[in-house]
């Protein structure tokens, strides 16, 4: 595989333009919720309200069968920042936002402390949108039914930074197998957007120490370097 091409942070490099495919039928559209081998082109959703429909009503895995609520995002859909996790854990199932129970609490506090809120200055969402049975992994069949929705967003939203929450988001979107302690902190490009893989929440609450090169502090690290990428950014 060949290894994802790392930038200078202070080095621009082109946007890739986004290439919308000719509209699908009527009959193709209404297959797609149900259908994981129906495709999802780039720009079938007019815009996002129409992607959380057919969401809502998705049966494209199995994963579709056992959840309590859909859970597609939660911020602002203008914002010049994605965070992507893994998918969502009980507390988001049951609420339908994604990023609300302690990972969640957590992540708000890591924005708020460069002054970042996270419904303002993020938009947040997972791989996949329904919670794999006992908070497992998502399995590569469940990640590839929903990553066409994932893609979407990300055309519609148009975020400049992406930010990775875990390995398994790393390796949904950018098809990167390294482990998360390898590259986070990295700028990655990926299809003229600036990647960055970060801890996942749920990692640091489970590393509390704060000691220098502990988890927490390198998420320190890495945050402070969005911050001032975004600022770079205007």
């Amino acid at each position: 595989m060949t290894e994802p091409v790392q930038f200078s942070l202070f080095d621009p490099f082109p946007r890739a333009e986004a290439v919308s495919s000719p509209p699908l039928d009527a009959d193709t559209y209404a297959q797609i919720p149900q259908r994981a081998d129906v495709a999802i082109p780039a720009g079938t959703y007019a815009d996002l309200a129409a992607l959380n429909s057919h969401c809502q009503t998705c049966r494209r895995c199995a994963l579709g069968a056992t959840r309590t609520h859909v859970v597609v995002s939660r911020g602002n859909p203008k914002a010049k920042l994605m965070i992507i996790g893994e998918g969502p854990g009980q507390a988001e199932d049951e609420s339908g936002r994604p990023f609300v129970g302690k990972a969640g609490q957590l992540l708000d506090k890591i924005l708020a402390s460069v002054n970042l809120d996270s419904e303002e200055d993020a938009y947040i969402c997972n791989i996949v949108k329904c919670r794999p049975p006992g908070n497992r992994v998502p399995e590569p069949a469940e990640i590839a039914a929903c990553l066409p929705y994932l893609l979407e967003q990300i055309r519609l939203v148009d975020p400049k930074i992406i930010l990775l929450a875990g390995a398994t988001a790393v390796r949904g979107l950018l098809q990167d197998p390294r482990g998360i302690t390898k590259i986070r902190g990295q700028w990655l490009e990926w299809q003229g957007r600036w990647c960055m893989p970060i801890f996942h929440p749920a990692y640091l609450l489970r590393n509390n120490s704060r000691e220098p090169g502990s988890p927490k502090w390198l998420t320190w690290q890495d945050i402070q370097t969005v911050r001032d990428r975004l600022c770079q950014l205007g």
